[in-house]
């Protein structure tokens, strides 16, 4: 028997909302519109299949306060994670947003309306207190920080959802179970107890042996659940990991296992993600939920150090036990023993056994470079998933993102790069000037910050693109703004594919300099005021955090920073 949903009653809206479907599209028509972004669709999906139960809409004003600050709704139910609908202050006066209002919520990829939201309040919250709180830190080093600073707009709006239709997919359409439909199967199967299992990553043989391991002491099945929104930065795409669960299900038990998606942005939150993460397993139906070390934790803060300890997530976990009502199991750390041919836990290993192990970053160096990875370590159909979306790094595509000051050098900088890199050979070339891609992407923006933003934005949605088939992608707007900046990192990494190789340059020539050797007189008009929102005069353009090299040509020669450049490249093993 599968457990009981969160809340007690599972929120299926789409279910709910059937009979009057086609009443809601109608209406929808004649609804002021909001685009999602791919975190709210996400989360919009999770809200109305039930994923997310007992919520029925994105949080207002009194059920976030009470999350960010208590891990539970205002009406006391334990719920971790404040899940929102963040809109703009244009958003709010174009759509006239205020209690009452219904506004039509539409799926980016196709402006389809998936659903109406019937506001409750609009409210601006406090980021750096949610940052604090939800995430442990405001630390732009944890992604969905960096994610609040750069990416969340400036207000919330809290209201219940009446559900016009599921969005629609056409990947492994077979392998996406609603909550109802997951339940379903279980008892069709006859599965009693049925342990999950939480991804981000591609699954070898330790992770196989880990579940089968935890499914067999506890007499139950297995459900491989993982994650195909968005997930950390640098991740590897879905697309592969999905193919890598398809072919490592195939080593499991006849009748033993089963694979779902789970169609979830994670916040990497640490523990209080993994107190999430039970939940909506709850809310699928399994009994067991399997809790790694540093369960969702994105790794390391602007210290050097990890965000969260090894064991809090499980810490957190075993405390509201009585509430999650779903049994957590320790995730084991296993070995592999060669003298036996067999994994073991780690603590089960008797003293002087020798064992063998292979880390990510080892993993990762050995796809990189066509290094050998032992059948030990994975499987063979495994790996070949891996190399065919992971070319060794020459292969792989990059992007060199040089940012500075008009007339700073850094175009020319890029044309003399573009030059080189194609005498390199082995990869096309793509040159994005900033002025001169602004005239084919962004012609009808103009010089405000927001246009600056979505000007930068373009440029790397584009970059990830050329990067993503193989290319180097040489980008050198303006982009005054750390956000931007941040925002086209994540773009690339995000998106990029095997191609996701980001590197930011400062091109820091002093404004002086600039100034002074500027022929075509912009710095003149922008002082006389003939121009407006002129980076160094009336823009400030902000200092980049974390450039990956700084150059000055009142210092180098252009030949000098591009040997800079290039040595950088090779430093990566991308030539």
């Amino acid at each position: 028997m599968s457990n009981s949903p969160h809340g007690g009653i599972l929120k299926d809206l789409v279910a709910r909302d059937e009979s009057i479907s086609s009443q809601l599209k109608e209406e929808s028509l004649s609804l002021p519109h909001l685009i999602l972004t791919e975190r709210q669709l996400c989360d919009l999906e999770l809200i109305t299949n039930g994923g997310f139960s007992p919520l029925e809409g994105f949080l207002n004003e009194a059920d976030y306060k009470s999350v960010v600050d208590d891990l539970r709704l205002a009406n006391g139910v334990l719920f971790p994670i404040p899940v929102t609908l963040d809109v703009s202050r244009a958003d709010v006066n174009r759509l006239s947003i205020s209690p009452g209002s219904r506004i039509a919520l539409l799926d980016p990829r196709d402006e389809d309306a998936l659903a109406i939201i019937t506001v409750e309040d609009v409210y601006t919250p406090d980021r750096v207190k949610e940052a604090v709180q939800v995430f442990g830190a405001d630390d732009p080093a944890h992604p969905s920080v960096s994610y609040l600073r750069n990416r969340v707009k400036d207000f919330y709006v809290g209201g219940k959802v009446q559900a016009n239709k599921a969005p629609t997919h056409f990947d492994y359409v077979a392998l996406r179970y609603t909550p109802t439909e997951l339940r379903a199967h279980f008892k069709k199967l006859s599965w009693r107890k049925v342990v999950a299992f939480q991804t981000r990553n591609p699954m070898h043989r330790a992770h196989r042996e880990l579940t089968v391991r935890a499914a067999r002491q506890r007499r139950a099945n297995v459900l491989i659940h993982p994650v195909v929104g968005l997930t950390k930065p640098g991740d590897v795409d879905h697309y592969t990991r999905v193919r890598v669960y398809e072919a490592i299900m195939q080593k499991y038990p006849n009748g033993m296992g089963q694979l779902a998606l789970l169609p979830l942005a994670m916040r990497m939150a640490g523990p209080r993600e993994a107190v999430w993460h039970a939940i909506i397993r709850k809310n699928y139906g399994a009994t067991h939920f399997i809790v790694g070390r540093d369960h969702a934790g994105p790794g390391k803060n602007s210290q050097g150090k990890d965000f969260y300890g090894p064991y809090d997530a499980q810490d957190l976990v075993i405390k509201y036990h009585e509430e999650l009502q779903i049994e957590m199991v320790p995730f084991q750390q296993m070995t592999y023993l060669p003298s036996t041919d067999e994994y073991q836990p780690v603590d089960e290993v008797p003293k002087g056994v020798q064992t063998l192990d292979i880390s990510g970053t080892e993993l990762r160096k050995r796809l990189r470079t066509g290094a050998p990875i032992p059948d030990w370590f994975s499987y063979e159909s495994v790996v070949k998933v891996l190399r065919e979306s992971y070319p060794p790094r020459k292969k792989q595509g990059f992007v060199l993102f040089l940012t500075g000051l008009h007339n700073s050098g850094k175009d020319a900088i890029a044309k003399a790069l573009q030059v080189t890199l194609h005498q390199q050979g082995g990869r096309s070339v793509s040159l994005l000037l900033g002025e001169t891609v602004r005239q084919e992407l962004s012609s009808e923006l103009g010089f405000s910050s927001d246009d600056r933003h979505e000007h930068v934005h373009r440029i790397a949605y584009v970059s990830a693109e050329l990067t993503r088939a193989g290319a180097a992608v040489i980008a050198a707007p303006t982009a005054p703004q750390e956000r931007s900046r941040q925002l086209a990192r994540d773009t690339v990494t995000q998106s990029g594919g095997s191609g996701g190789n980001f590197f930011l340059i400062h091109v820091a020539t002093p404004l002086e300099h600039c100034e002074k050797t500027d022929r075509h007189g912009l710095y003149s008009q922008a002082r006389r005021g003939e121009i407006k929102g002129f980076a160094g005069v009336d823009e400030p353009f902000e200092t980049p955090e974390g450039a990956d090299l700084i150059v000055d040509v009142t210092k180098q020669s252009i030949a000098e920073i591009v040997h800079s450049i290039v040595l950088l490249l090779e430093t990566s093993s991308l030539l």
